[in-house]
């Protein structure tokens, strides 16, 4: 393929994003800003957003991610989910990716990179536990991953997340750290507490989503479903995210900007964990012979974490001022401009792995 092929490849891809999402970076950088100013400017605002929750998360946070993951799951042709199911290595590939590599990785960097400080690696652990069901989905969809199989991945996650969570808690924090001679911890986490998250930040917009395209298409058919509807409720999705990012960073804008040294180090654990996961997972879907948006699909979902879930439980469990708390607020403060970023590699990827007729004339 010759330069001048991939540059004209490269242009046309983003000819085709809206101007929302051809400056996404600059539009979640100046939300993160605005978040923590709004924190630091607003006196009690964060104890103000606190005071209504729903299922252990700030109601604004809450209200954000619904309208952020309802456009996305709208978008799902739920009547083809079918073809996903039946492919076992993408499905088979996933659980390993999730539930065996990603929690072992990020215990592994945890213990490697903040030997001396106990809490913080415990909140990472936590978050290395909490696989993503959320903001996985709009990353996919801007990287033009498999809608079908990106519903598919993170409805086998939540489920394993309500019967795997507890458990794999209290091997990484207790039972491994023993055997191993290191310091252990607990934690306390019921299977409801995880199952209610599921059901509110999945559960709920699923099935709006699915509703709105099964009734939407019964009634005016899928051509003017997918060519006049979802283009008018498309753009909510990330308007949804940047409300997200606006709220989350302002409820921690004082720990976050009162303890600066404490997130550099936090971060460089996370930022290893989202390159190494995301990497590994997309070169095993080339190793595979999954087409690419399958690949993407992979390894976004490999590289995201529930960080809702994440939060809540660091939060409930160890209090909302504890250092397993601030880990867990650091996270999405490093994976949404990791995984933003890992969208643009993921299109120079396409390129890369998966030329197209026309390219390897």
């Amino acid at each position: 393929m010759t330069a001048s092929r991939a540059e004209t490849g490269e242009a046309t891809v983003v000819a085709r994003l809206s101007t929302l999402d051809r400056y996404l970076p600059v539009w979640i950088g100046a939300a993160m800003a605005a978040g923590l100013v709004l924190g630091r400017a607003v006196s009690g605002l964060d104890d103000a957003l606190s005071k209504v929750e729903v299922g252990s998360v700030s109601l604004p946070i809450a209200i954000g991610l619904l309208v952020m993951m309802y456009p996305v799951l709208a978008k799902v042709r739920y009547d083809e989910l079918g073809h996903v199911t039946a492919d076992r290595r993408l499905l088979v590939s996933s659980i390993f990716l999730n539930w065996v590599l990603g929690p072992a990785l990020m215990f592994t960097l945890a213990w490697l990179l903040l030997p001396d400080l106990p809490e913080y690696r415990t909140g990472l652990i936590i978050v290395g536990l909490a696989r993503c069901i959320a903001m996985v989905l709009i990353w996919n969809d801007l990287a033009c991953g498999d809608r079908e199989a990106a519903a598919i991945l993170v409805a086998l996650n939540s489920v394993f997340q309500i019967v795997a969570f507890a458990a794999l808690g209290w091997f990484y924090l207790e039972l491994l750290p023993g055997w191993l001679g290191l310091d252990t911890s607990s934690l306390d986490v019921s299977v409801w507490e995880i199952a209610r998250s599921v059901l509110i930040f999945l559960g709920i917009p699923l099935l709006a989503g699915y509703l709105t395209r099964t009734l939407g298409e019964r009634a005016r058919g899928r051509e003017w479903y997918e060519e006049r509807l979802l283009p008018r409720i498309g753009p909510a999705a990330l308007y949804g995210l940047l409300f997200t990012i606006v709220i989350l960073f302002a409820l921690q804008g004082d720990t976050i900007t009162n303890q600066p040294l404490d997130v550099a180090r936090i971060a460089v654990p996370l930022l290893a964990y989202f390159g190494l996961m995301w990497t590994g997972a997309f070169l095993l879907g080339v190793r595979l012979r999954l087409p690419y948006e399958r690949s993407a699909t992979l390894a976004f979902t490999a590289a995201g974490n529930n960080f809702e879930l994440a939060i809540a439980v660091a939060i409930g469990v160890f209090g909302v001022t504890s250092g397993q708390a601030l880990a867990g607020v650091v996270g999405p403060l490093i994976e949404v401009p990791a995984l933003v970023g890992l969208v643009y590699v993921a299109l120079w990827a396409r390129r890369r792995f998966y030329p197209s007729p026309e390219e390897t004339r």
